[in-house]
């Protein structure tokens, strides 16, 4: 978990890191983002530096064309649910006698559900002639600072010495090395290890290790086949793929068995050609 006392214990420990930051962060960079100097990674993503005053920690500021657009699109839709909410208990307390205790009760429930946007409404429940009333409005700073902040997020790291773009790098082999165990825990359901005996637990790593590397394989063979590098859509298709056990009993009491593989769909034969991957007509039996 990133925190301080973390961090601190990396430091004293000689320890190199880069990290994400939470979003309230960027306010201290406020300057530097209405500024120039932008530096191009790649389509879509823009990245600057920001040394830290004392020397010791280097600020990497990035600006994403996706994350704008999703968080834009996210801002939208909260801020329209929390303008219906307030509308409805409006209109509510205009009908029938309410405590302003429960009406803000009420509010303070449709805020939190709908967080990402309950800074940009001020709202104020008052007693008038023994009725609730709600007035609320909302505040153009917070709107402002959601505009220029949208798609940008800050990283940090006591590597005073790399450029931008090599530590904004580095720090995508981190989340792509988080995203090798999920894939342990999802595709390959391999994971929670429930092993009591710590050499059991031993024997499990390894195992994980050498399937994820099987995966990583897979998924190389479908990039260098021109079908991206996540295999998961390739099983997900090939999977419905078909086989059926013919069974015809003879008279003298013994069965023959014959697999048959079905076949496959325009789509599947398109992919296991991409693959170069040949479907076999029938598969062998082998009696247990």
């Amino acid at each position: 978990m990133v925190s301080e006392e973390n961090i601190e214990f990396l430091r004293e420990k000689g320890q190199r890191y880069i990290l994400g930051t939470p979003k309230s962060q960027l306010r201290r960079f406020e300057r530097e983002l209405l500024e120039g100097g932008w530096e191009t990674i790649r389509e879509g993503l823009e990245v600057k530096l920001c040394p830290c005053p004392d020397g010791d920690e280097t600020f990497i500021l990035c600006r994403s064309v996706d994350r704008r657009e999703k968080e834009k699109a996210m801002h939208e839709r909260f801020e329209k649910r929390i303008e219906a909410g307030l509308e409805k208990i409006t209109a509510g307390c205009a009908k029938r006698r309410q405590q302003p205790v429960a009406v803000a009760q009420r509010i303070g429930r449709l805020l939190g559900a709908n967080s990402r946007a309950a800074g940009l409404f001020k709202i104020d429940v008052k007693e008038v002639d023994g009725l609730a009333e709600v007035v609320w409005s909302k505040v153009d700073a917070w709107r402002e600072w959601s505009t220029l902040s949208e798609g940008c997020y800050l990283l940090r790291s006591n590597i005073t010495d790399w450029s931008a773009e090599e530590l904004w790098k580095a720090y995508i082999q981190l989340t792509q090395a988080e995203a090798a165990f999920r894939i342990t825990k999802s595709d390959l359901i391999i994971r929670p290890i429930w092993h009591q005996r710590k050499e059991r637990v031993q024997a499990h790593i390894p195992v994980c290790f050498l399937a994820y590397v099987i995966w990583k394989a897979l998924g190389q063979m479908c990039y260098r086949a021109g079908l991206g590098d996540e295999p998961r859509k390739v099983f997900d298709e090939i999977a419905q793929i078909q086989m059926v056990d013919v069974v015809l009993p003879t008279r003298i009491g013994v069965n023959i068995r014959r697999r048959c593989v079905a076949q496959p769909t325009r789509h599947q034969a398109i992919l296991l050609q991409r693959l170069g991957l040949t479907l076999p007509t029938h598969l062998e039996v082998h009696e247990m």
